[in-house]
């Protein structure tokens, strides 16, 4: 081979790597363009009320069709940038609520968004190779999953295999959102720190050591994130401090608990995404013109699907507020 084709050659794979963006670098984009809301489809059967249920021919495609309306109204108003899908309300629904959950996947990226997975696992060896494996391709492909990192360290390496050679992310659970986090994640160790400290730790080695690679070095966040809920205002502004290059993800907001404004404190830096999920999910319930038709039999996924849009728009405009 010619100097000159070498040359081409190395060119034309540098210019591949600058156009080519890992997925957590797309959700940290289009939460710039088109802000940090993240709506949860965690769908539970009952969040829909029997007069509409009634409709469909179980609750599982009842929950389906209210998935594929929200995600629509969310495309056309541009309220979020992307979606997160709980798959325990959908392995509760049994086969055919797996079969929902996958659809609802294929709908998040049909319609142009990322899809989150929030699935939690955290397993060794063989095991995390599968489940790496069964989510990142095949029938629930999705493009970033949650997972656990408590059975340590090694556990993690399956899945960030797969952010390296296919371009998927990973949210690491770091300092979750409910009271009970102080158990475990708020402990502190022998050798000093919390726990959490220590999973802060590793996020940063991964940060740096996806950034000496090639093929990571001109983007501007880890494909690994971490989980941070918005519901424990102290040391905020520090733990966001501390790991200013990874993205979160940041459930919390809303229904349980969680402010704009300690959600803007964690979205500085490289940022972050907020999820809201029973607050836009269930919004019907305090819509008058929702309850009014409930009364009378008139009420449609439709129209639920417009109460949590409005929902959306308005957590939406909450966030970007704060952040000001």
């Amino acid at each position: 081979m010619t100097f000159e084709a070498v040359l081409f050659s190395n060119w034309q794979r540098y210019a591949i790597i600058a156009a080519m963006k890992h997925n957590m670098q797309i959700l940290q984009e289009a939460a710039v363009k088109f802000g940090p809301l993240c709506v949860g489809l965690d769908t539970d059967p009952s969040y829909i009320p029997q007069c509409v249920a009634k409709n469909y021919s179980s609750p599982a495609q009842a929950a389906l069709a209210y998935n594929k309306e929200i995600i629509s109204r969310v495309k056309s108003e541009g309220s979020a940038c992307c979606f997160k899908v709980q798959i325990a309300y959908y392995e509760a629904m049994g086969l055919e609520g797996l079969k929902v959950y996958a659809e609802t996947l294929r709908e998040v990226k049909k319609a142009g968004f990322i899809a989150i997975s929030d699935i939690k696992r955290g397993d060794i060896a063989a095991s995390a190779e599968a489940y790496a494996r069964g989510h990142f391709s095949g029938d629930f492909e999705t493009d970033i999953i949650t997972v656990n990192p408590y059975m340590g360290f090694e556990t993690l390496k399956p899945f960030t295999d797969w952010c390296s050679s296919k371009g998927k992310g990973v949210f690491v659970l770091f300092r979750t959102s409910n009271p009970g986090m102080t158990d475990i994640e708020g402990q502190e160790l022998k050798a000093g720190g919390l726990l959490l400290d220590r999973i802060g730790a590793e996020l940063n080695r991964l940060e740096r050591a996806f950034k000496a690679t090639e093929d990571f070095a001109a983007q501007t966040c880890s494909p690994v994130g971490a989980v941070v809920g918005c519901t424990n205002e102290e040391n905020a502004a520090e733990l966001r401090a501390k790991h200013p290059e990874i993205f979160f993800l940041i459930p919390g907001y809303g229904a349980q608990g969680g402010g704009a404004k300690l959600a803007a404190t964690l979205l500085r830096n490289a940022g972050g995404t907020v999820n809201s999920s029973r607050g836009i999910l269930c919004a019907w319930k305090k819509s008058e013109s929702c309850l009014q038709k409930e009364k009378d039999g008139s009420l449609t996924i439709g129209d639920l699907a417009d109460a949590a849009e409005e929902a959306a728009m308005a957590s939406k405009n909450d966030l970007l507020a704060a952040m000001c």
